[in-house]
């Protein structure tokens, strides 16, 4: 009995002894970015080596690497339809194809988003991106659209242009897709019925490391740019700038399909890099990130950073 008691006791003792399991945060910060010379020609050829990456100023150990060339690409195509593109939805769909048989390669895969007051699923990922262009025809042209998917949380809105909303809704559309993440922009950039800010649809595009490429389409009175003109262009710039995309002004034909070669390129020729933040803690604070090429003459663009939100 006594031995019964001891090795019941001992058992016990071990067991209170054992240390707690190990649990390791492996959450990584994702960076995709691309690299130009002094020219401005994107270079593609670099190595993990050739680069530092810093957050907040402190040099962070580069966990991941990998470059974009034959990765294939994610896009969501989101169309603004509210009462600001209506002299624009035939130049929306001419300008979606070419887009679309400049970048798309047949690994690739688009989801096209509309948006005016509400925002709608056109079509899904899983489509067919090459019937993307007549997908937005049907919808432009549709008298009903309830047959259509809602995205977002069902809001009261009072007017036509929900586009804050509307990016919210693209970048998380992306999200569990694989591939390099892009949302295409076809709107003036004007917001007047979101639920949520601009400071909002740039946090969740970084989040989802989707980058951002604008392309604008601004109706102007008797020529001018009225201020409300202007916050839409500030808006779809900083868009562009926060995520490490391009933005451009549709209005000038002769250069849109430039404008579509240097998305392609920039999407094709660019890298993937992911790190584990040496800060610990998720305060929600504004992380600043830096990745410097150690050669002389070569610039990054990048998304500026990201908020340590807990999971």
């Amino acid at each position: 009995m006594k031995r019964r008691c001891f090795l019941l006791s001992s058992l016990a003792a071990a067991q209170a002894q054992e240390p707690d399991p190990i649990r390791v945060d492996v959450s990584l910060v994702n960076v995709p970015f691309s690299v130009t010379n002094a020219g401005g020609q994107l270079i593609t050829q670099l190595n993990a080596e050739d680069f530092e990456v810093f957050e907040d100023g402190v040099p962070q150990k580069i966990r991941f690497f990998s470059r974009a060339t034959d990765s294939p690409l994610t896009l969501a195509i989101l169309a603004d339809v509210s009462g600001s593109q209506e002299d624009f939805l035939k130049e929306h769909r001419r300008d979606l194809r070419d887009f679309l048989k400049t970048v798309l390669r047949p690994k690739d895969q688009a989801t096209l988003i509309c948006f005016g007051r509400n925002i709608y699923e056109v079509s899904p990922a899983d489509a067919q991106p090459d019937k993307l262009d007549e997908a937005l025809k049907e919808f432009q042209k549709a008298k009903r659209i309830a047959s259509y998917r809602k995205l977002g949380n069902p809001e009261m809105r009072d007017n036509s242009s929900s586009f804050y909303d509307a990016v919210i809704e693209s970048a998380k559309a992306l999200q569990g897709l694989a591939g390099r993440r892009a949302i295409l922009i076809f709107s003036d950039g004007e917001d007047n019925s979101s639920a949520r800010n601009l400071l909002d649809a740039i946090e969740t595009a970084q989040e989802h490391a989707a980058t951002v490429f604008a392309l604008r389409y601004t109706e102007l009175r008797k020529g001018q740019w009225t201020a409300r003109n202007k916050y839409g262009r500030s808006v779809m710039q900083r868009l562009a700038n926060e995520t490490g995309g391009l933005e451009f002004d549709a209005a000038e034909d002769d250069h849109l399909r430039e404008a579509f070669r240097k998305i392609a390129d920039q999407l094709r020729s660019s890298y993937d890099l992911a790190y584990t933040s040496s800060q610990t803690g998720e305060d929600g604070t504004f992380r600043k990130i830096r990745i410097a090429a150690r050669r002389e003459g070569l610039r990054t663009r990048h998304k500026t950073g990201y908020y340590a939100r807990p999971k």
